[in-house]
């Protein structure tokens, strides 16, 4: 407890948002994920500062920088909170570490999907760590902003973030005294996005995140590397790749975007790759094989997505996988890739993953892995009340995945 300035006894904590009230034991999710974050802080003080910043993030306010979690957790200054992302003691990829086993713990599924996509974080001047004019996805243009590169982690009841990295433009490190005054290691040379993106599937992969499929959109299905690492760990991919993408189809290489103005219109099977914000997304579907993978009973195809509306509007992807999956399966897969655009979304207006007032290499870390914390903690409560929604809806004869989900976390499905 606090006091204050009266003596009065006060709170220090905001109330948790409507999220947690509305699930069943929320409090108790609250308390077990403190208590997992609280691991890897071995000193009282960053331990408690660390968590009350992620109930700052957690709070309605509508800002969630040192300042304003400063405010609503009664703070004089920010000084406290500016501390913790900068140079209090604590390790961001301990803690990151710790987030994958929390999300795995609520969310775990064989059948998940790793999706890989990228963000934009406007900022102002030259002196935030990676900070550049380049292109945003999120803002559609070339703009000044930094990009921090993403792994969700996406199954049917929920989807979190499970890393990040943020990408250093060249004209960063090849300035070595700029990275050194960001504070950037030493160590941390150039990395495009999809060797960004290689690095936190390794991490994944090596910790046995049990996931069936990687996608992502075409700045990672047009690099080779990628594509062809995917494939000597066995790792099965759906990768969108652009027109300008080669594969090897009837024997020979040959251009994407000459394959698909050679497609007929007519022919494909249309399915759903799930529902979006106007209810079911159909599309037409085809997929052609490609030369057969090294890898003894893997296969690679081009799979095609044909605009109903506008049949004009093609989209290809790269795919990777063990010999004749299901078309509505390898069609899920494709449309998972959207499931990471209304996370970024919710990260950012519900959890302040871009209120972040740090220039530093390491503010930026911290803050995300803590945002991402409190991403994971809104998720699983969601995932827990759209679970007992379901288990309502499931007929008695005989047990049930989701029954068996909602009794491991203690939440009766009747």
């Amino acid at each position: 407890m606090r006091h204050a300035h009266d003596g009065t006894t006060v709170d220090p904590w905001p109330t948790p948002d409507e999220a947690a009230n509305a699930v069943r034991g929320g409090l108790a999710y609250v308390a077990d994920s403190e208590r997992c974050l609280a691991r890897d802080f071995a000193r009282a003080e960053p331990r408690q500062r660390a968590i009350a910043y992620l109930r700052g993030l957690l709070s309605p306010v509508a800002r969630k920088n040192s300042w304003q979690v400063a405010e609503i957790c009664r703070e004089s200054t920010p000084y406290g909170f500016q501390y913790l992302l900068s140079r209090a003691d604590w390790n961001a990829d301990a803690v990151r570490d710790e987030l994958r086993w929390y999300v795995l713990d609520h969310l775990r599924d064989p059948d998940a999907v790793l999706v890989i996509d990228e963000s934009g974080f406007r900022k102002q001047g030259a002196h935030s760590a990676g900070v550049a004019r380049q292109y945003s996805g999120t803002a559609g243009n070339v703009e000044n902003c930094q990009i921090g590169v993403f792994l969700g982690y996406a199954r049917q009841l929920g989807q979190a973030l499970l890393d990040r990295e943020l990408y250093l433009p060249q004209a960063w490190t090849d300035d070595r005294a700029r990275c050194r005054q960001a504070g950037i290691p030493d160590a941390r040379g150039f990395a495009t996005t999809p060797q960004l993106a290689q690095q936190m599937l390794t991490r994944a992969l090596d910790a046995g995140v049990p996931a069936t499929w990687v996608t992502g959109d075409s700045v990672y299905g047009d690099d080779r590397r990628l594509r062809r690492w995917l494939e000597g760990e066995l790792q099965a991919y759906v990768l969108a790749v652009s027109g300008q993408a080669y594969v090897w189809l009837g024997g020979r290489q040959r251009r994407v975007s000459t394959i698909l103005a050679s497609l007929p219109v007519e022919g494909g099977t249309r399915l759903s790759a799930g529902d979006g914000t106007q209810g079911p997304r159909g599309y037409d579907w085809r997929w052609l094989p490609l030369a057969a993978a090294v890898a003894p009973g893997w296969r690679r195809w081009l799979l095609v997505r044909r605009r109903v509306s506008t049949p004009q509007e093609l989209q290809a992807y790269g795919v990777f996988a063990p010999q004749d999956p299901p078309l509505a399966t390898v069609v899920r897969v494709a449309g998972a890739r959207w499931t990471i655009a209304p996370l970024f979304a919710a990260a950012k207006g519900e959890v302040g993953l871009d209120h972040y007032a740090v220039r530093g290499w390491t503010g930026w870390y911290r803050h995300s892995t803590l945002a991402m914390w409190a991403l994971a903690l809104l998720v699983v409560l969601r995932a827990g009340a759209r679970a007992l929604e379901v288990c309502k809806k499931t007929p008695a004869a005989g047990p049930s995945r989701l029954a068996a989900f909602k009794a491991g976390r203690g939440l009766p499905c009747r």
